[in-house]
């Protein structure tokens, strides 16, 4: 879906702001759902995006948004596997294995994975377990990294006695 020219304007003003906060606007989009339109910004930076940036950002933003028609904003972080959509995500995901689905199979295969070498006249490098691959970036439908869950430890949900704040 196309941007419309009031949302256009918005990520420009929103990007601009971003950049004097030291991030970097990753998406804006606009979703309808049956609660209504959800306004929603994708901030990020290298070190990566905290609950306090996104709302030191959220009021940032606020006055600029006034001027597109939404009933919720939502600041966050596009999350570790974001995918890759710019040439400096792109750089910035050399070396990393990534995951690239196309629109269409391209010689019977639609899903690709691989270390990404680089980008090469349109086309994505990756190197795959069968050898080096060029994959045409128009024929990418969604390129994100692969994100490793293997030595994750799992987190302790379970209530601990001492913080319980009920007195």
């Amino acid at each position: 879906m196309a941007k419309t020219e009031a949302l256009s304007g918005l990520e420009s003003k929103a990007r601009t702001i971003a950049e004097k906060m030291g991030y970097e606007l990753v998406d804006l989009c606009m979703d309808r759902e049956p609660t209504g339109k959800y306004l929603r910004f994708y901030i990020d930076r290298d070190e990566g995006v905290s609950l306090d940036d996104c709302e030191a950002y959220h009021k940032a933003v606020r006055a600029a948004a006034d001027s597109v028609d939404y009933d919720f904003m939502e600041v966050s972080s596009p999350g570790i596997d974001r995918p890759l959509k710019t040439d400096r995500d792109f750089e910035r995901n050399l070396g990393s294995e990534i995951e690239i689905r196309l629109f269409r199979p391209i010689e019977g295969t639609k899903v690709y994975t691989g270390v990404l070498a680089g980008l090469e006249e349109g086309n994505i490098v990756i190197d795959t377990a069968e050898g080096r691959t060029l994959i045409p970036r128009k024929a990418a439908a969604l390129v994100k990294p692969v994100v490793d869950m293997e030595g994750i430890e799992d987190v302790d949900l379970s209530e601990d006695s001492e913080s319980d704040d009920s007195q």
